[in-house]
Formats: C-alpha cells, sequence, structure tokens
C-alpha cells in the first residue's frame, strides 16, 4: 500500500504544520472508532485496532491515528491512518491504560507530535 501526503483543512485535530502522511490499513471487526483515534497495530493480522495499555498483541503500542470515523462493528473495514503530523491532545480519543504523557515519546519517535491547544 502506497503511502501518501496530503493536504488537509484544519480542524481541531490537526495542530501544526508538520506534514501529513496517511497510509490505507485495515480496522479489525468489532469497533467503531472516530477521527482522532489513537490505534495500534496487531502484530500477527498487521489489523488497526484501538490501542490499549493492557493488550499484548502488539497493539498496545501506539501505532498512528484515525484519519477518519470507521465503523467496523460489522466486519474488518479499510481505513486510512496518520502516520506523521502534528495534532491537538485534546481531540484524541485514547484506548484504556493510555494516557497522553505514557504515549508521547512514542509518537514522537514516529513522526507524530501531539500539542496542547486552548480554546479559541
Amino acid at each position: 500500500m502506497p503511502v501518501t501526503t496530503q493536504a488537509t483543512t484544519r480542524d481541531n485535530l490537526i495542530a501544526g504544520d508538520f506534514p501529513l502522511v496517511t497510509d490505507a490499513e485495515t480496522l479489525i471487526a468489532g469497533q467503531n472508532l472516530v477521527r482522532g483515534a489513537v490505534v495500534g497495530k496487531i502484530t500477527v493480522s498487521g489489523k488497526l485496532t484501538l490501542s490499549a495499555a493492557a493488550a499484548v498483541d502488539g497493539s498496545e503500542i501506539p501505532y498512528a491515528i484515525l484519519a477518519a470515523d470507521t465503523d467496523a462493528t460489522a466486519g474488518d473495514s479499510p481505513c486510512v491512518a496518520y502516520k506523521t503530523g502534528e495534532f491537538s491532545e485534546g481531540a484524541l480519543t485514547l484506548g484504556v491504560g493510555h494516557t497522553l504523557a505514557a504515549i508521547k515519546d512514542g509518537l514522537r519517535d514516529r513522526g507524530i507530535f501531539l500539542k496542547a491547544t486552548r480554546a479559541a
């Protein structure tokens, strides 16, 4: 799957000018996640799921940020995930056991930067 760079209109998720790089992925069945969900990648299947700190399948490590609402309740669903960019901390959805402080450094190492933003 090719990696693409895309321009986007600013919203409450995008928090800076660092290039946004997206990639096509698959969200595993049984979830209905919103744009801004912090997802992990399951090692065995390569599919994404909401990253939870207590997971033991590889998805406990935050991998990307979901670029659009994705409903996979009825089965695996294609999705798009941000692989790089600057994002507003307040617009993220975190899985159980994760805190912004705990995931910030790991995401930064992946080219995903979290920023505290003020309300306009």
